[in-house]
């Protein structure tokens, strides 16, 4: 076994396995399968680009066989590859990965602004959300100075199934019924009092580069405050904002 031999895979797996420097991890549910394709895939960390099979089973500490068997799922999935000559290299997963985590960070000096702006506007929060999966995730909110009582912090999950933005994340992303194919013709959605029966909201799709759609753009205000003239007037802002929005990140 070489030097770098247990300086990945090996090392942390008896790291994890130890009383002392484990403690942290030991009541965490843990899937020895996908811990070992990691450790194939950290078998690279040091910058090296292409190894043999050797090299591999001699950083993780897995039989070549072993190796072998984890590298089909992981080829299966894009995150390694096995060029002619039988050498090991990253697969192209991971980089595309790699440039969503990247610009999920550069998305929030876009988004930000815009929900400063908002707020600034029209004294309600703002908030900017995404889909995943079944659910959506409030990935940005700039509270409003006088905000309604129910707060939804940044990186909560909600359901999919009523509010606002909710709505509109599902119209954008496929789902089908008059009432999505309203939301898609209208280009916005206004809920009163669906998810919080102390709030109205009002959301509209936000696009990126290649007119993708990217999330929706809202914002939340009590039944008292955000109804009638108010929303009305409220909805060509949250468009131009949306608008401008989505002229930045194209020009990102």
């Amino acid at each position: 076994m070489t030097p770098k031999g247990k300086t990945t895979a090996a090392r942390r797996t008896a790291a994890a396995a130890d009383p002392q420097t484990g403690a942290e991890t030991k009541d965490k549910p843990r899937v020895e399968a996908v811990e070992r394709a990691l450790s194939v895939l950290e078998a690279f960390a040091d910058g090296t680009t292409r190894m043999p099979l050797s090299e591999i089973s001699a950083r993780t500490g897995f039989y070549p066989s072993t190796v072998l068997r984890l590298f089909h799922s992981l080829e299966h999935f894009g995150y390694l590859h096995r060029d002619d000559d039988g050498f090991f290299r990253l697969g192209p997963s991971l980089w595309r990965l790699g440039v969503l985590y990247q610009n999920a960070f550069d998305l929030e000096h876009h988004v930000r602004p815009v929900l400063d702006r908002l707020v600034e506007r029209l004294g309600e929060t703002a908030a900017f959300y995404i889909r995943e999966g079944d659910r959506r995730i409030c990935l940005y909110r700039r509270f409003a100075a006088s905000s309604i009582g129910h707060h939804v912090e940044e990186g909560a999950e909600l359901p999919m199934d009523r509010g606002a933005s909710a709505h509109v994340l599902m119209a954008f992303t496929g789902a089908k019924g008059q009432k999505y194919d309203a939301v898609r013709r209208d280009g916005l959605y206004v809920s009163y009092g669906e998810r919080n029966p102390d709030a109205n909201a009002i959301a509209v799709p936000v696009y990126g580069q290649g007119d993708a759609f990217v999330g929706a753009l809202s914002i939340i205000g009590p039944v008292n405050r955000l109804v009638g003239a108010t929303i009305d007037k409220s909805i060509p802002v949250l468009q131009e904002a949306s608008q401008a929005l989505a002229r930045s990140l194209r020009g990102r």
